[in-house]
């Protein structure tokens, strides 16, 4: 199999946020686009996710990718850490949206519930997201049972 073969199958996967999607027609052009950065600093043509869910699964990926640059941009403010440290044995398996409230394009604020699997368990979460500057942000969340 020739190098130019595996790359094309490997962008041709589906997200691993769950939806159908190719990776990069899916959350990749959140998490892709979003390096290109002005001299100041600021995002240059970057997709915004258009709804906390889309987000929600976007930092999914971002984590699968161990992307913390994308993590941390779309931390609120107030809540964001300094950093993100990864473990590197951990494996993100899969990502299941359990309920929405709020979120979309009419809301200032949203919560999405998930289940998001790794290798040896799960991460049961409720996540609330806000609105800054017109992008949906991540505030924080409640680990739930």
């Amino acid at each position: 199999m020739s190098t130019r073969t595996t790359r094309t199958t490997r962008a041709s996967r589906s997200c691993p946020c769950g939806l159908p999607e190719a990776y990069e027609a899916c959350c990749g052009r959140f998490l892709s686009q979003s390096r290109l950065r002005s001299a100041g600093g600021t995002p240059i043509g970057a997709a915004a996710a258009p709804t906390a869910e889309r987000l929600m699964r976007s930092r999914y990926c971002a984590f699968v990718r161990q992307d913390a640059g994308y993590l941390l941009r779309t931390w609120h403010p107030r809540t964001r850490p300094e950093r993100i440290d990864f473990d590197p044995r951990m494996r993100w398996t899969g990502l299941e949206i359990l309920d929405t409230d709020g979120g979309s394009a009419f809301h200032s604020t949203g919560t999405v519930t998930f289940r998001a699997s790794y290798r040896g368990g799960s991460l049961h979460e409720r996540s609330r997201f806000e609105r800054v500057g017109g992008a949906w942000v991540y505030v924080d969340g409640e680990f739930l049972d």
